[in-house]
This record gives structure tokens, C-alpha cells and sequence, in this order.
């Protein structure tokens, strides 16, 4: 057996949500037509390579999104509550530009400590949660490749844990697009090499890809 092991992870397509609302772990979010396209083009994309084991979040747009991949290597969807996405203070809130979230006194003392952050999981909790679920993917697919399904917050957050970079940031320039792939490649049980690829970006709105300035009344849903 192959002592290298890949571990993609990928966010969920585009998700149902016409009020704009910070849905985080509500239930009843499904992807749109558009993400079930993108949960598509990511399964062809993935279709040649050697995966024999797909996890999820348990939400259901993170399940949606993996259907179709593990539908194309005859393999069943487990779920991993480890790839949830992160606690949210503003869950079922809008929460974007110019909405005046930021001008309400009441939100204010949700955002004294950006570091930690104060709106919700603390980030150190998030890698040790995430980093857990990696690995246990990796022991799975020993020798071959797993796909994790989650979210763009924990996603963005053990990458930058794994890169080594500071964990505080500015939501705005997560690289962890809409279906994206974060790929871990482990030697035995240690990462040797993170990489990044947009199978579907052409189908991603300009207003959702990263580093895209924000567009009043199309949130980016941070953190989603």
C-alpha cells in the first residue's frame, strides 16, 4: 500500500436562500439548481481519481453536494458532525452590506475580539475539531483518496492552521470559493502539501468568488 493519502475538501455549491439570511447550521437549506450543477461538474472532475471514501456535514447542503461524487465511485456518503459549519451568533440574521448590521448597538458586543472571534466557535476549536475529521478520513482511505464535504469558515480556518498562517482574518479574502477542493496530501499520518483548485468556477457569481468586493444586497453569506 501507497504510504501517500489525499484528502480533498470541499464546500458545498450554492445553497436556497432567497432572504439573504446567515443560515449557518439552521436546517432546511438545500442547494439550488446552480449548486446541484456545481455538486455535478466537481463529481466529473473528481470522477478519474482513486477515492474510496466520501464524508459529510451533516447539514443537508453539505449531503446534496456529496451525493453525486460518491453516486460516481459507487460509494456511500458517511457523516462526520466534525465538518459542521461554525456556530454563529447572527444564525438566521441577515448579516452583510448595507444592511446596518454593523450600526446596531445590539450586535456590538458580539464583535469586541475579532481574534477569538466573539460572534462565535473560537477558531482553536474549529482546527481541533477539523483536524480530527481529516485524519480520520485519512485512516479511511489509506493509500488512496477521501473527500470531506463542509464549510467554507472551517475550511479556510485549518488550512490557514495547516499553513501556518494567523487564524484571525478578513472574511473577504478566504480562497474557498463555492464547491471548491483544499487539497491535504498526507505522507503516513503528516501533511506534506496543501493545494487549492475551482472545478466550477465558471458557474460561481463574480460576487461570490474570493477577494470579490462586496455588493450591497448580495451577501457573501461569510462563513456559509
Amino acid at each position: 500500500m501507497s504510504d501517500i493519502t489525499v484528502v480533498h475538501v470541499m464546500r458545498h455549491g450554492e445553497v436556497e436562500n432567497p432572504d439573504g439570511l446567515l443560515y449557518g447550521r439552521l436546517p432546511g437549506y438545500h442547494l439550488s439548481e446552480l449548486g446541484q450543477r456545481m455538486a455535478e461538474r466537481v463529481a466529473e472532475h473528481l470522477a478519474p481519481r482513486d477515492i474510496t471514501h466520501v464524508v459529510s456535514s451533516p447539514l443537508e447542503r453539505a449531503r446534496e453536494t456529496a451525493a453525486p461524487l460518491a453516486e460516481a465511485h459507487g460509494l456511500d456518503v458517511a457523516t462526520d458532525a466534525r465538518l459542521i459549519e461554525a456556530e454563529n451568533v447572527f444564525q438566521g440574521k441577515t448579516f452583510g452590506v448595507g444592511d446596518g448590521a454593523l450600526r446596531n448597538p445590539e450586535n456590538w458586543k458580539h464583535l469586541v475580539n475579532p481574534f477569538k472571534p466573539s460572534w462565535g466557535e473560537p477558531y482553536l476549536e474549529q482546527v481541533v475539531r477539523m483536524m480530527g475529521a481529516l485524519d480520520a478520513a485519512r485512516d479511511a482511505a489509506r493509500g488512496h483518496e477521501a473527500v470531506c464535504v463542509s464549510h467554507q469558515l472551517p475550511i479556510w480556518i485549518v488550512r490557514s492552521f495547516v499553513e501556518r498562517r494567523r487564524l484571525w482574518h478578513d472574511p473577504r479574502k478566504r480562497q474557498c470559493t463555492l464547491a471548491s477542493l483544499t487539497t491535504f496530501t498526507y505522507r503516513g499520518d503528516k501533511i506534506v502539501s496543501v493545494g487549492y483548485t475551482e472545478p466550477a468556477r465558471d458557474l460561481v457569481p463574480a460576487h461570490l468568488l474570493a477577494g470579490a468586493k462586496p455588493v450591497k444586497g448580495q451577501s457573501k453569506a461569510f462563513g456559509a
